[in-house]
C-alpha cells in the first residue's frame, strides 16, 4: 500500500502543475498586458477623422487702384513704365479650335507675346486653348461670357454676370486673374467703366483697328496694322468666323514691324 500511495501522490501533483499551467484563459495570439513586467507600455493607435475637403476658392475682385475714367487707346495709358519701341498686339474672340493654334505657332515662331481677350463660353468649349496661350506666356484680357451686344445696352445685372462669370471662368481654367476687360465691339458707357472698375478690372480699348472680322482682304489688313508706331495696342481676332485673312496679313505684318525696331509686349 505504501508504494502504491507514493505513485498515486506523484501523480497528483503532476496533474496539479500541468493545471495551474493553463490557467491563462487568453485567446491564442493575444499579446501580454502592455503594463506586463519588463515590455513598455505602447501608445493605442486611434483612427483620426478624415479632414473634410476644403472649397475651391474664388477669385476675389479687387478693385483698381486707379480706375480709368476712359477706355485705354495707348500702352502709355496703362504701362507708363514699358520701352518706348513697345506695340501691343491684341486677339480677340477666341480660344477658336481651328485659329487660335495658328495665330499661336504664329506668334511663337517670331517670339511674339500678345494679349488675349477671351470669351467665357469659348474658354468652356476649348479649355485646353486658354491653358495653352497662358502657358506660352501671353496675357489673357476678360471680354465677357458670351460676347453679347449691344454691350452697353445691357441691364445692370446681366452686364455684371457677363463680366464676373468670365473672370472666373478665365481663373479657374488658367489661374489667371485677369486685371484687363474690353467690352465687346468696343461699346462703352459710364456704367460700364463703373462696374469694371469695381470689379479690379480696366478698359482695354486700341488704336489700330483693321477690322479684320469683317475680312476687308489681307492686303486692307496689312495696310492698316502696318501704321501701328510706338505705343500702338493694335486689334486683331482669332475667333469669330474664318480667320485665314488675318493670319495672312499677321504673317507679313509682325517681322515687318519687328524690322522696324519695336518690340510686341503683353499689357
Amino acid at each position: 500500500m505504501g508504494r502504491r500511495r507514493a505513485i498515486y501522490l506523484a501523480v497528483l501533483v503532476a496533474v496539479e502543475g500541468a493545471l495551474a499551467g493553463c490557467a491563462d484563459t487568453s485567446e491564442p495570439g493575444t499579446r501580454p498586458a502592455a503594463n506586463a513586467p519588463g515590455r513598455t507600455p505602447r501608445a493605442r493607435k486611434r483612427n483620426s477623422p478624415s479632414p473634410s475637403p476644403s472649397p475651391s476658392p474664388s477669385p476675389v475682385f479687387s478693385p483698381v487702384a486707379v480706375p480709368s475714367r476712359k477706355p485705354i487707346h495707348q500702352i502709355n495709358e496703362i504701362n507708363p513704365a514699358a520701352p518706348p519701341n513697345s506695340i501691343a498686339l491684341t486677339i480677340d474672340d477666341g480660344p477658336d479650335p481651328e485659329w487660335t493654334p495658328k495665330v499661336l505657332d504664329l506668334l511663337a515662331q517670331h517670339h511674339v507675346v500678345a494679349t488675349f481677350c477671351l470669351v467665357g463660353d469659348a474658354i468652356r468649349e476649348h479649355p485646353e486653348l486658354a491653358k495653352r496661350i497662358a502657358a506660352a506666356g501671353h496675357a489673357i484680357c476678360n471680354h465677357t461670357m458670351s460676347h453679347p451686344q449691344p454691350f452697353a445696352s445691357l441691364s445692370s445685372e446681366r452686364m455684371t454676370a457677363e463680366i464676373t462669370g468670365a473672370h472666373r471662368e478665365i481663373w479657374k481654367t488658367t489661374g489667371v486673374t485677369s486685371r484687363l476687360f474690353r467690352a465687346p465691339g468696343g461699346d462703352w458707357s459710364s456704367s460700364i467703366l463703373q462696374t469694371v472698375a469695381g470689379n479690379g478690372m480696366q478698359p482695354l480699348d486700341w488704336d489700330i483697328d483693321p477690322r479684320d472680322w469683317s475680312r476687308p482682304g489681307t492686303g486692307a489688313i496689312e495696310a492698316e496694322l502696318l501704321r501701328a508706331k510706338p505705343g500702338s495696342i493694335l486689334l486683331c481676332h482669332d475667333g469669330g468666323g474664318d480667320r485665314a485673312q488675318t493670319l495672312s496679313a499677321l504673317t507679313t505684318v509682325i517681322p515687318v514691324l519687328q524690322s522696324r525696331g519695336l518690340t510686341f509686349i503683353t499689357l
